[in-house]
Order: C-alpha cells, then sequence, then structure tokens
C-alpha cells in the first residue's frame, strides 16, 4: 500500500474492533493542493483511513489467510469536522457482521472528540488465485507485503500478536 493513512495502531481485539490514529502534519504533500489557505484532510483521504483500519481488522482476525480485502461499498457516510495539521484523527472500525466473504464495519474518525467522518463500510476478501486474478505465489506475496506493512503499525511496547511480529504466520491459500 503506497499511501497508508494510518500512522498506528493502539487496540486491537480481533474479530471486534480496532483503533488506530493519524497525526496529520503540514508536511502531507496534498495539504499544499487542497485549500492551501485553509489545509484540511481531504474526506476521501478520511474514507481510506477507515478502510484501512477494517482491512488490518479483517487481516489480523484471519490470521492473514487472505491476500486481498477490498471496499465494496460504503453507506451512510457522513462528515461533522475538519481534521487540520497538528490535529490526530482517532480511527476506530468495529466489526459489525459477516455474510459469506464480506464484512460489514462500523467506522468513524475522531478529532478534538468530535466525529470528523462517519459510515458503514462493507468490505470483501479473497485470495487472487480463487478468482484466477492471480497465482498462489502472487497471494503469498501480497499476505507477506501485509504483515510487514502491519508490523510497522504494531505499537511494539504492546505487540498484539507476537506470532505477527517474529514473522511466523503462515498463511494458507484458496
Amino acid at each position: 500500500m503506497q499511501f497508508c493513512q494510518l500512522d498506528r495502531i493502539t487496540e486491537l481485539v480481533p474479530g471486534e474492533k480496532l483503533v488506530a490514529v493519524k497525526n496529520l502534519s503540514l508536511s502531507e504533500d496534498y495539504l499544499q493542493d487542497h485549500f492551501p489557505r485553509f489545509p484540511v484532510m481531504p474526506g476521501v483521504l478520511m474514507m481510506e483511513a477507515m478502510f484501512q483500519a477494517g482491512m488490518y481488522l479483517v487481516y489480523a482476525t484471519q490470521n492473514f489467510e487472505h491476500s486481498s480485502v477490498v471496499l465494496r461499498e460504503s453507506k451512510q457516510v457522513k462528515f461533522g469536522d475538519f481534521v487540520e495539521p497538528g490535529s490526530q484523527l482517532t480511527v476506530i472500525a468495529e466489526w459489525n457482521k459477516t455474510e459469506e466473504n464480506q464484512i460489514l464495519m462500523l467506522t468513524k474518525g475522531l478529532t478534538n472528540g468530535n466525529v470528523a467522518v462517519k459510515g458503514k463500510l462493507l468490505l470483501e476478501y479473497f485470495n487472487l488465485a480463487a478468482r484466477g486474478l492471480g497465482t498462489a505465489a502472487s497471494d503469498e506475496f501480497l499476505i507477506q507485503e501485509r504483515i510487514k506493512q502491519f508490523r510497522r503499525l504494531q505499537d511494539p511496547r504492546n505487540p498484539y500478536n507476537s506470532a505477527l511480529i517474529d514473522g511466523t504466520v503462515a498463511s494458507s491459500n484458496g
């Protein structure tokens, strides 16, 4: 993932909830063009942060068994506050319900205790090989990349799963 919209995962309860933070600084490239006289985090990037929190909750819950988690649908998305440089966006993704290979997440982003964005996100997970979109090797590569990204976001003082930190996760493709 080239543009990670999360800086740190602060809380994780697999199958239930993930809390992460994004610290917005004036050095973010997009702020030079997005309302230069009133720089704020674009709504689409707040949505991306909520998706990424949900995505990592799926990966961690399923022990990185699937190579792909995608946003299938967003519903009832509402924006309530600006996220300005110098502030922190706290992103919360809560597992609501599962149906086949889709998960409904209740998500929100808070800044200074106010709701900046909230919505329901429908995520879908799968392996590329199972859909004829790649090989087992490409699935394995993507899974290992996601594990590396997840490790970078974990708080090293509070690892959620020591097997992930140690790199001993075995994936199953299918």
